[in-house]
């Protein structure tokens, strides 16, 4: 998987993309990582990459010009290129589809290539949107100042679904929203600490009753903290009557 992030401030770059996961995949070739400065796609002498609004507004907005000869110029180097892959051109912006579990997976399964357009300022020109970017995605439902913090996101997200990206090949089958739930919690040694134990089936050394217990535990987490997850997570007809029982007794207790 190959990388492009597009910006106006590549130094913002310099440090994130040096550690952990993303730094083991660059440096055994499992993902590639290139930084653009926008600025170096102009021709004028001050290399202005925005301008004020048309019909009058706050702030500035991304010119067209330097970004359409910015993605033009690195599609014309094909070496990422995959048969039966796309490359996906991807603005970060307030007004793009939540970016989630699913859509990172998606991006793994899909793409060859990522270009990562950091947006700024009020946003980019319209004509970007309609006739440049195949896709446009937002991290959440919040205003940041530019795109290079959800590209960062983005970039960890799709690298860690990668074939052989993690140490153990069912770390990422078993993170938090990749079933529709929050992931159960975690314990390690010591088996107590201040009086607080670890639940004793996780010691047991039952494998099954383990697994029963983490799916358990999942379910009432992601019932606490997040509940409408639910509503769109393959459960069985005894887990909904499990859940249906934890509601009851709330309400009871109400």
């Amino acid at each position: 998987m190959r990388f492009d992030l597009l910006t106006i401030f590549p130094d913002f770059f310099t440090g994130p993309l040096e550690h952990g996961i993303i730094r083991r995949a660059r440096q055994q070739r499992q993902i590639a990582i290139a930084i653009h400065d926008l600025r170096s796609f102009t021709f004028d002498k001050h290399h202005i990459v925005d301008d004020r609004p048309f019909g009058g507004g706050d702030g500035m907005v991304l010119k067209p010009e330097p970004l359409f000869r910015a993605v033009e110029t690195l599609l014309e180097d094909s070496s990422a290129e995959v048969e039966g892959k796309r490359t996906a051109i991807v603005l970060l912006s307030p007004q793009g589809r939540v970016f989630n579990q699913a859509e990172a997976q998606r991006f793994a399964d899909e793409c060859a290539r990522l270009i990562l357009l950091c947006g700024r300022y009020e946003g980019v020109d319209e004509r970007v949107v309609e006739h440049l970017v195949t896709d446009e995605v937002s991290i959440g439902d919040y205003v940041l100042t530019g795109g290079e913090l959800p590209a960062l996101v983005v970039v960890d997200a799709v690298t860690r679904l990668l074939p052989n990206v993690l140490g153990s090949e069912t770390s990422a089958v078993h993170d938090s929203f990749v079933d529709g739930l929050l992931d159960y919690p975690h314990y390690t040694r010591p088996a107590e600490f201040r009086d607080w134990r670890v639940p004793d089936v996780l010691i047991s050394g039952h494998h099954g009753e383990v697994a029963k217990w983490r799916r358990r535990a999942a379910l009432l987490k992601t019932w606490q903290r997040r509940p409408e997850l639910l509503d769109r997570a393959e459960l069985t007809a005894e887990e909904r009557e499990w859940l249906a029982g934890l509601q009851a007794g709330a309400e009871t207790k109400n």
